[in-house]
C-alpha cells in the first residue's frame, strides 16, 4: 500500500504503508543509531512523536522482547529507508513489520531517509503527518500538522501506582541502598542499572509528592529521563525542588537533568534538531576525557541562566558545546543530559550509576 509523510513546509515524501495504516499527525524527530531499533520503539522518550531511522536497514535482527525498555512502544510513527523482510538472529521473536501492526504504529519505508534528515537539519525539526490517504490539497492537512504540539507525555508514559524491585540474592550489599526512582517516562534500563549493583528501587508514579518520597527515607532519589518539553512540568518541578532542599544524594538523567536545572532557577530551550542516537561525544570538563554517549533529546540546559552558587557545568557536547551535565554547588547532586544505561548505545557512561553508589555510601 501506498503511503505518504507531509511535512510542515509542504514537502511530500511517497513510500510504502509499514505497520498500522491509520493517519498520524507527530513531530518528526531523526535518530543516528546503527542498532538498537527496538529500544528506540519502546522508550517513553519518543511519545508524541515520529522516529526517523538514519540507517538505512531496519530490522534485519527482528524483535527480541527482553531487549523492550517499557511495556509497550511510544513513537506515534516510523520511518524507515528499507524495512527487511527476512530477520535472522538466534534471538528472534517476532518481526518488525508485525510489532508495528499488532502495536497499531503506522510507518513509511522506501523513502530517501538521508533527504528527510537534511531537511530536519537545515530548517529544523518540524511536524509532520504519516497517511495512506492522497490527498490532492495539502491546505487542510498542512493546517493540521502545524497545529500539533506534544502535550501531556510525561504523565502518560509514567508508571501509575508505586512499584518496588528487591536485588537479587546473588548481588546484595551490606548493607542495601535504598533508592527513590521518579518515573517521569523511565526506560527499564535505569532501574536494572541499579537493581544489579544491589539496590531496592521503589518506582514512583511522576505525580508523587515530594513529602512522599522523602518519608520512605531513601539512601538516594534517581530523577529519570522522560518525553516532552520539560517546562510544561511546573507541578513536578516545584516537588523536585523540595527534593533538592533535601539531604538526600540525587542523580537525575535527561529530563529528570532539565527539571533539576529548572526546580534550582536555570532556563532551558528547545534545541533546533536535537541530539538523538548512539554516538555522541560528551566531555567530562573536570578530566577532560571524552565518552561517546546514547542521547535523545529535543531540550537542553541554557548554561548562561545558571547560577554558579547553585550549579556549574560538568559536562559539555564536543559537537555542539551544549550542556550535558551539572554539579550542584554543596550539594551531593549531580545530573546529566545523556543516557548511561545507554540501551541502545555504549557502555562508556555506566561508571556514573557508581559514582551514585559511592554518594549513597555504597562501594562503587
Amino acid at each position: 500500500m501506498k503511503a505518504f509523510l507531509i511535512l510542515e513546509d509542504g514537502t511530500v515524501f511517497t513510500g510504502t504503508s509499514i505497520g498500522s495504516a491509520r493517519e498520524a499527525v507527530s513531530e518528526i524527530v531523526f535518530n543516528t543509531s546503527m542498532t538498537g531499533y527496538l529500544e528506540v520503539l519502546t522508550d517513553p522518550s519518543y511519545a508524541g512523536q515520529a522516529v526517523v531511522m538514519t540507517y538505512p536497514l531496519i530490522g534485519n535482527y527482528g524483535i527480541c522482547y527482553d531487549d523492550m525498555e517499557s511495556a509497550r512502544p511510544w513513537p506515534d510513527g516510523f520511518i524507515v529507508r528499507e524495512l527487511s523482510r527476512l530477520p535472522s538472529n538466534f534471538r528472534c521473536e517476532d518481526t518488525i513489520q508485525n510489532f508495528l501492526e499488532k502495536n497499531d504504529i503506522p510507518g513509511i519505508s522506501g523513502i530517501d531517509t538521508r533527504a528527510l534528515t537534511k531537511i530536519l537539519r537545515e530548517k529544523g525539526t518540524m511536524n509532520g503527518m504519516i497517511t495512506t490517504r492522497e490527498y490532492e490539497d495539502l491546505e487542510e492537512p498542512i493546517s493540521r500538522i502545524k497545529a500539533y504540539s506534544v502535550k501531556g507525555v510525561v504523565k502518560a508514559t509514567s508508571c501509575k501506582e508505586k512499584y518496588v524491585l528487591e536485588p537479587e540474592d546473588s548481588k546484595l550489599q551490606e548493607p542495601v541502598r535504598r533508592v527513590a526512582l521518579l518515573d517521569l517516562g523511565a526506560k527499564k534500563n535505569i532501574a536494572r542499572s541499579l537493581v544489579e549493583r544491589g539496590c531496592e528501587v521503589t518506582v514512583y508514579p511522576c505525580d508523587t509528592p515530594a513529602e512522599e518520597i522523602l518519608a520512605s527515607c531513601p539512601d538516594g532519589i534517581m530523577l529519570s529521563n522522560g518525553p516532552g518539553d520539560p517546562k510544561e512540568n511546573t507541578e513536578i518541578i516545584r516537588e523536585i525542588r523540595k527534593l533538592y532542599e533535601s539531604d538526600t544524594p540525587i542523580f537525575a538523567i535527561c529530563l529528570g537533568h532539565q527539571l533539576m536545572a529548572l526546580a534550582t532557577g536555570a532556563d532551558t530551550f528547545k534545541l533546533k534538531y536535537g541530539h538523538r542516537g548512539g554516538n555522541h561525544p560528551v566531555k567530562d570538563l573536570e578530566t577532560g576525557r571524552v565518552y561517546i554517549s546514547s542521547q535523545n533529546h529535543g531540550y537542553a540546559v541554557d548554561p548562561e541562566s545558571l547560577d554558579p552558587s547553585v550549579a556549574v557545568p560538568a559536562f559539555v557536547n564536543v559537537n555542539d558545546k551544549t550542556n550535558e551535565g551539572l554539579k550542584y554547588t554543596g550539594k551531593n547532586i549531580f545530573t546529566v543530559q545523556y543516557h548511561p544505561e545507554a540501551c541502545p548505545g555504549p557502555l562508556d557512561s555506566g561508571y556514573l550509576f557508581d559514582r551514585f553508589m559511592k554518594m549513597m555510601g555504597g562501594n562503587e
